[in-house]
């Protein structure tokens, strides 16, 4: 879909790719089934197979993509590339990468061990040219997001690892974005009604989101 100076594209569960005129982006390649356009940059959340995918990332990396990670994903990633270009992140994290302002948000969750707050993974604002898209890796409804300030919120609505689709409607009305799209469902865990009872939920909230289809 277009949204303003970006097109924003679901790969399925967590997967995105976002362009503007300059630039192509990923955030958590999974599962691409079809013939994709190379990265410029490449962001991952954490190290979990469903978001650290080393066979997707090599289908879309050329000489000059540089992936921006947490440091417990390094050794992993070289298993892409002994050449890859990898920039380690950490939460609270304000930076500029070609061209690319980034700011990076603690995830993790409260209550479930499957993503703990002292393994420092990631959720991500990116900032294209004014237009922020915030992608919030797999978390629970956590302090930090009353600092999120975004246009575009990506977020998780399958349950079970990650909120689910009422969780995700609190985080939205906590968010306010101008558009919230939800993600991971649809392959792991989670289905398309979460997905569209997380629309309709914000809609009756008076906030605007929207099901992406996914791009095969």
């Amino acid at each position: 879909m277009k949204y303003k100076n970006i097109e924003i594209n679901w790969l399925g569960h967590a997967g995105f790719k976002i362009k503007n005129k300059e630039k192509i982006i990923y955030i958590d390649p999974f599962q691409l089934n079809s013939s994709y356009e190379k990265a410029d940059i490449i962001f991952i959340t954490h190290p979990h197979y469903d978001h650290c995918s080393i066979e997707d990332i090599k289908k879309i990396i050329k000489s000059e993509t540089i992936v921006v990670s947490t440091s417990d994903i390094n050794s992993k990633l070289r298993k892409v590339n002994d050449n890859l270009n990898i920039k380690l992140v950490e939460p609270n994290q304000e930076f500029n990468i070609n061209g690319i302002k980034v700011k990076t948000i603690q995830s993790y969750n409260i209550g479930k061990e499957f993503h703990p707050k002292n393994n420092f993974w990631l959720g991500y604002i990116i900032d294209f040219d004014g237009v922020r898209v915030y992608h919030s890796g797999d978390t629970d409804i956590i302090p930090e997001m009353n600092t999120v300030k975004t246009d575009v919120a990506l977020l998780p609505v399958g349950g079970t690892y990650t909120l689910d689709s009422f969780e995700a409607v609190k985080v939205a009305e906590i968010i306010a974005p101008k558009l919230a799209i939800p993600m991971h469902y649809g392959s792991i865990v989670g289905t398309k009604n979460d997905a569209e009872n997380f629309v309709n939920e914000c809609r009756k909230r008076g906030l605007n989101a929207e099901v992406l289809e996914k791009d095969d």
